[in-house]
């Protein structure tokens, strides 16, 4: 009996141990961005960048506005689109994939990009917000060890986020998504980071198709409603 109550006491432990583990990664990765003060002074975020797709120029513009709405313009051989979304819906238009007119985002694709519009992350006060998170272990990520974090979103469901073990900035997320009723694999990776008005962010992002490197970062300068307005 009494070993069955050891063996016990000691998963329990051993289980709590590991959630202060999950915590205080967190805390060092807030630390490390510029810590929860700065980033919960945060609303708006601009970013502007270029990157190269099979030979071509692309420009992306990225306009976030703390929990009412996130767009992306991307400009390439003289056509212009984008996509937003907002709590209550989103429109996208690509006309360079042959869309001829806006068309009003699926219920389930505002759902997925829910989640985004947390201009703080998900991480921040991620109990408060409705997700969990669990630490997975380890992995090297290109020759960077890196802990492993299982992300329980409240809308868009689980995210693997990676984050170094040196200076704890998150280096790598991946996550599976639906859109048009088809599922993809995302994988973002992040790198050079760089202060904006007392946090840190990435100047580049590389995705499967390409990396948009950053010309500009703005913090807390306005964005017009029309942003996120019902096209007509």
């Amino acid at each position: 009996m009494k070993k069955i109550m050891l063996a016990t006491a000691l998963v329990f432990t051993g289980a709590f141990v590991f959630a202060q583990n999950v915590d205080e990664i967190i805390s060092r990765h807030i630390s490390a961005i510029g810590g929860a003060e700065n980033w919960k002074k945060v609303n708006t975020i601009i970013m502007e960048g270029t990157m190269n797709v099979m030979g071509n120029d692309v420009a992306v513009k990225v306009s976030q506005e703390h929990n009412k709405g996130t767009r992306q313009d991307i400009s390439v051989a003289g056509m212009t689109g984008y996509v937003f979304v907002t709590p209550s819906g989103g429109y996208s238009y690509m006309p360079f994939q042959g869309q001829q007119a806006p068309e009003p985002m699926t219920a389930e694709d505002v759902k997925e990009g829910l989640d985004d519009l947390d201009i703080q992350g998900n991480l921040l006060d991620y109990k408060a917000k409705g997700h969990s998170v669990e630490l997975l272990g380890t992995e090297d990520v290109q020759g960077t060890e890196c802990y492993k974090l299982k992300v329980i979103r409240k809308n868009s469901g689980e995210q693997t986020v990676f984050i170094d073990k040196n200076s704890f900035l998150i280096i790598k997320t991946s996550a599976k998504r639906k859109a048009m009723g088809q599922e993809m694999d995302i994988n973002v990776e992040f790198s050079d980071y760089r202060d904006v008005n007392g946090i840190k962010l990435p100047y580049a992002l590389t995705q499967g198709f390409g990396t948009i490197v950053m010309s500009s970062v703005k913090v807390n300068e306005p964005i017009s409603a029309e942003a996120f307005s019902n096209p007509k």
